[in-house]
């Protein structure tokens, strides 16, 4: 993932001028363009000094000669160390990320090699972590403790890199620059809300860190929740980082289980051998690295409200899966019926269905109007359109931030932690057997939901 959409991003980074070039040094001192070199793991973020406009890009992996790091029993090597530096007359900055392979369980790991390097961390460092934010509660809460050792709280980063700052953007101006909506942002007109994020991809060569994870750490617990949080959260005075931190943590806080029952707030599942696109998939037990005892599930749906005046009773639906046929990325806000449709009309009732797309980022409105001829029929319409596209996707407005010391798209430590207390009851009941682990086609819509007997 690094390779596919980081590298290009640290060059749109780069300041813009007069003879720019950007180039990936090799371990070999071979000069090539964004190499795709493939990491998915963690990364830590250390920007450094100023940037300045001029000058050149260079991208330096660690070699096989170089000295990994290691700390004690901690030992985890680096796989590699980027070096990115803007040069020129009397202008410098510099960027390195670490980063490892195979993945850490958390960024624990990260930390213990940290503190058993004396001085490593420069003063000025920005702390990168990526979600999930350790493997469970008790991690988080651990690494929130271990930070603080390291880099102060205002130089920590807890980024989601599936967020940028344009859809973050795009959400809070359509909810708080249009009146249309917002009085009608609210229990007594939404019935519920859908946020879903099925895709055709497989593991695709990811089992190292998926098999640990499964759908619910990976996109549940890491992205869909802090979606919500921008769909559920109070007018923030503004858009500042402060102002839009504190509405998106008070958010996240009122977040609850549907009955606050994980059993019947939670469904999974995984696929089995199938077609996708026309590309053959194995079953997601046969697939290299897999262990079929961890039963990871490859499809996550939880239901849970927001426990607030303002939300109360109103279910929302996260839900992701991969090598589904029917991929979807989008949020789906369903408004009440209308008490009743007056005789004499006739045709569609369906209730006004609000679609936020999740990259591309796009709206439609689906309502209900008089159609052509006969004016008493009723027919189905949307008014659809695109979102402003930044110019960045969202990993490079991540690191834009970080290099800005902005925190707008950072979650604080409480927002984290809660988090994993809501998808901690989940998998503790999973673990218990509680909830059937049930299967679907690879290239199918998913499962065909059967229930268990505690439901």
């Amino acid at each position: 993932m690094t390779g596919e959409s980081v590298f290009p991003d640290i060059g749109a980074l780069a300041p813009i001028g007069d003879g720019l070039s950007a180039a990936l040094v090799g371990p070999d001192g071979a000069i090539e363009f964004f190499c795709p070199l493939r990491f998915d793991a963690p990364a830590l973020v250390f920007p450094l000094l100023d940037r300045r406009r001029g000058g050149r890009l260079r991208i330096g992996p660690l070699s096989a000669g170089d000295e990994p790091l290691s700390c004690g029993r901690h030992y985890h090597p680096a796989s590699a160390v980027l070096n990115l530096e803007w040069a020129g007359p009397g202008q410098r900055a510099r960027l390195q990320m670490a980063m490892m392979w195979p993945p850490p369980e958390s960024g624990q790991e990260i930390l213990w090699l940290l503190e058993g390097l004396e001085g490593s961390v420069p003063v000025e460092a920005a702390m990168d972590l990526r979600p999930g934010f350790g493997s469970d509660l008790q991690g988080a809460m651990e690494l929130n403790a271990m930070l603080p050792a390291l880099v102060p709280e205002e130089q920590v980063f807890r980024v989601d890199h599936f967020l940028g700052k344009s859809t973050v953007l795009n959400m809070l101006g359509l909810r708080f620059t249009n009146r249309l909506f917002e009085p009608v942002w609210n229990r007594d007109h939404i019935a519920e809300v859908n946020i879903v994020y099925d895709e055709g991809l497989g593991l695709e060569g990811r089992a190292g860190y998926y098999d640990r994870a499964g759908a619910m750490v990976d996109m549940v617990q890491s992205h869909l929740l802090q979606i919500m949080s921008l769909v559920t959260m109070d007018p923030p005075t503004s858009v500042g980082a402060a102002d839009l931190r504190a509405a998106k943590s008070e958010a996240l806080r009122a977040v609850r289980l549907w009955g606050d029952d994980p059993v019947w707030a939670s469904r999974r599942a995984r696929y089995t051998a199938g077609t996708v696109n026309g590309r053959q998939l194995p079953s997601y037990v046969d697939e290299e690295g897999v262990d079929p005892d961890r039963k990871t599930e490859t499809l996550a749906e939880v239901t849970v409200e927001a426990n607030n005046w303002r939300w109360a009773g109103v279910p929302f639906t996260l839900r992701s899966g991969k090598a589904l046929g029917q991929p979807r990325q989008e949020i789906t806000i369903t408004f009440r019926s209308v008490p009743r449709m007056p005789d004499g009309l006739h045709g569609a009732e369906e209730p006004t269905v609000l679609r936020i797309g999740l990259g591309p980022d796009r709206m439609s409105l689906e309502m209900n109007i008089n159609g052509p001829g006969d004016p008493f029929t009723i027919d189905r319409i949307g008014l659809t359109t695109d979102f402003c596209r930044g110019r960045l996707n969202p990993y490079g407005e991540v690191l834009q931030s970080i290099l800005d010391r902005d925190p707008t798209l950072s979650v604080r430590a409480e927002a984290a932690e809660h988090a994993w207390s809501i998808v901690d009851q989940v998998r503790d009941a999973w673990s218990a057997e509680r909830v059937p682990l049930e299967e679907y086609r690879a290239g199918s819509s998913g499962p065909e939901w059967q229930g268990n007997s505690e439901r």
